[in-house]
C-alpha cells in the first residue's frame, strides 16, 4: 500500500518513523505479504505511517491548521488524529503505536480472538445478541446498521447467529489478528499503560473527539487511550458529535475510504474527501476551497 507514495516528497515521513521505532517501516509498506501485515504489530505501524504520509502530503498541498476545526480517528486512527491535532509529535506517536501493536499482539497470541461486522442491526440489538452468549462483545459502533463484534471464535460465531435471529441482514467475518476493543485485550493493558506513562502529550491545538466517550477533549490522553484498548469505539456517535460542534466537511487521511463511507451514512448533509494516494491530491484543492 506504500507503492503509490514512494516517490512523493511526503515519503520522507517513513524514514523518520523508522528511526523513531527501530523498525523497517518502508519494508512493511512496500515488501511484506498480506499474511505478515495481518500481524497486529505490523498492521498498526504500517497503517499509522501511511496515514502520516497522507497528512504530510495534504499539508504541503494546502491543508492549513486554520481550516481544521476538529479531528477524530477510528481506533488506531486516534493516534494519527492526536498527531494531526498537535497533542503528539510524529516520533512520539510512532513509538506509542509500536508499543501498542506489540502489546496487543501478545494479548492476541495468548487468547485466540476474532471480529465480525453485523449489518442491518442497531447497537442495542447487537448488545443483546452478545449478552445472550459467552465470549462476545460489541467492539465498534461504526455507522447506522453497522456494528462490529469481537470475542472468541466460538463466541463471535454464536453472537452472529443470535444477531441473525434478531434481524441482522448479514454477519461478515473480518480478517483481523485478534478480538480488539474487548476484554480479551486485558493482557495488553499493563504494557500499553507503561508506554503511555512515558509519552509526552501536549494540549491539542484543535478539538479531538475521543473514541471512548464520543466527546470533545484537548487533554487527558493517558486515561482516554488506556480505556480505548478494551472499550468499544463509539464512531457513529463521534461523527454525530463532530456534526453537533459544526463540522460540515470531512477529510479522511490514510489508506482506504471506509471512514468516508461511514460519514456518508451517518452525517447528512456533509461534504467528503479522502487522501489515500497521491492521485487524490488533485481533488483536495477544490475540497479545501469549500471549507468555511
Amino acid at each position: 500500500m506504500g507503492e503509490p507514495w514512494k516517490d512523493h516528497p511526503a515519503w520522507s515521513v517513513v524514514g523518520r518513523l523508522s528511526e523513531a521505532t527501530g523498525r523497517d517501516v518502508a519494508g512493511l509498506l512496500l515488501e511484506v505479504d498480506a499474511e505478515t501485515l495481518k500481524a497486529t504489530r505490523n498492521a498498526q505501524l504500517a497503517a499509522f505511517a501511511l496515514s502520516l504520509v497522507a497528512l504530510q502530503a495534504a499539508r504541503t498541498s494546502g491543508l492549513a491548521y486554520t481550516q481544521v476545526g476538529a479531528v477524530a480517528g477510528h481506533s488506531l486512527g486516534e493516534y494519527t488524529a492526536l498527531v494531526a491535532g498537535g497533542a503528539l509529535d510524529p516520533d512520539e506517536g510512532a513509538r506509542l503505536v509500536a508499543a501498542r501493536g506489540e502489546a496487543m499482539q501478545l494479548a492476541a497470541d495468548s487468547q485466540a480472538g476474532t471480529m465480525a461486522a453485523v449489518l442491518g442491526l442497531g447497537p442495542e440489538d447487537v448488545s443483546k445478541a452478545c449478552a445472550s452468549v459467552e465470549g462476545a462483545w460489541p467492539a465498534n459502533d461504526n455507522a447506522p446498521g453497522q456494528v462490529v463484534i469481537a470475542g472468541t471464535p466460538a463466541g463471535v460465531e454464536a453472537a452472529g447467529e443470535a444477531a441473525r435471529q434478531l434481524g441482522a441482514k448479514r454477519v461478515m467475518p473480518l480478517t483481523v489478528g485478534g478480538a480488539f476493543h474487548s476484554p480479551l485485550m486485558a493482557p495488553a493493558q499493563l504494557k500499553l499503560d507503561e508506554a503511555l506513562a512515558e509519552a509526552h502529550f501536549h494540549p491539542s491545538e484543535v478539538d479531538v473527539v475521543a473514541n471512548v466517550d464520543a466527546s470533545v477533549h484537548r487533554e487527558g490522553w493517558f486515561q482516554l487511550l488506556s480505556e480505548q484498548l478494551m472499550s468499544p469505539v463509539r464512531w457513529r456517535e463521534s461523527l454525530l458529535e463532530l456534526q453537533r460542534i459544526g463540522a460540515t466537511h470531512f477529510l479522511e487521511l490514510g489508506p482506504g475510504t471506509e471512514l468516508s463511507g461511514m460519514v456518508k451514512r451517518t452525517v447528512e448533509p456533509s461534504t467528503r474527501a479522502n487522501v489515500a494516494t497521491p492521485a487524490d491530491l488533485d481533488a483536495l484543492t477544490e475540497f479545501l476551497e469549500g471549507v468555511r
